[in-house]
């Protein structure tokens, strides 16, 4: 049997037949990578934050390989692992939905104008006590 080799080792490894009769057969589980994204919690209450892709055969290994790639340094209280397949997402066409929504600036801070209220209180504060 001949094999494909190449400067990869990964192919290489694979051990890949030209000469396979049917290319079309089922592989085994473990040939095929799965790509995974991985989203990090840094820590209690916070919000889970895409951090990265990784490829693994199965998602209890993405989820080991997950651990090993990004939740290394810093601190970590837990980890996602989801199958990219999985993520469902709007195409960047339909993005003139959003633009019916009104606007709402009493959700952001910046529309409150405390600042502004705090300095006039200082200076309120000092001329009584002058």
């Amino acid at each position: 049997m001949a094999t494909i080799i190449s400067l990869d080792p990964r192919v290489t490894r694979a051990q890949i037949d030209p000469d396979r009769p049917d290319p079309l057969e089922p592989k085994h589980e473990l040939d095929q990578f799965h790509t995974y994204e991985v989203f990090h919690q840094q820590k209690s209450g916070g919000r889970h934050v895409h951090v990265g892709s990784l490829h693994a055969p199965t998602k209890e290994l993405a989820l080991l390989m997950a651990k090993e790639q990004y939740a290394r340094r810093g601190q970590t209280l837990n980890l996602w692992v989801v199958n990219t397949r999985d993520v469902v997402t709007m195409p960047s066409e339909d993005s003139e939905i959003f633009e019916t929504t009104p606007e709402k600036k009493y959700r952001d801070v910046s529309a409150y104008m405390v600042r502004n209220k705090v300095e006039e209180f200082k200076k309120e504060q000092q001329g009584t006590k002058a």
